[in-house]
């Protein structure tokens, strides 16, 4: 992830579909390149699941494939805003930190992505 991170200002910060979507809502993206990039996040998601499946099966099936649930004593639809809440704030830091306009901005960007991680996961593990 720190790599991701490092790597933003030259990738532009497109790694999730969020963010790309977010990008092409800003008109800072063209559709056609847009629906490629959440192809291709898309795809790339689905090779990494099947080589952690493929090196770690018993993990891997044990903790239901790595997918999202909501804790016991939480509604579906807290778990939806927090959801929200999360995506918002990682699309605000790559915002943030692909701006033009500010100056001094690639000093500051892996600590503002790692941060924004390490937040939106703290808010599921508690």
């Amino acid at each position: 992830m720190g790599i991701i991170a490092s790597r933003c200002c030259d990738a532009g910060g497109h790694i999730n579909p969020a963010v790309t979507f977010g990008l092409l809502l800003a008109r800072k993206l063209t559709l056609t390149r847009a629906v490629f990039y959440m192809i291709m996040q898309c795809l790339g998601a689905i090779c990494g699941a099947g080589v952690v499946k493929g090196f770690q099966k018993s993990p891997y099936e044990i903790l239901g494939g790595g997918a999202n649930t909501v804790s016991t004593g939480y509604s579906k639809g807290s778990g939806l805003g927090v959801e929200i809440l999360g995506t918002f704030v990682l699309v605000y830091t790559v915002f943030s930190a692909t701006d033009a306009k500010r100056s001094a901005r690639d000093s500051h960007v892996p600590v503002s992505k790692n941060k924004c991680y390490f937040f939106s996961l703290m808010s599921f593990y508690h």
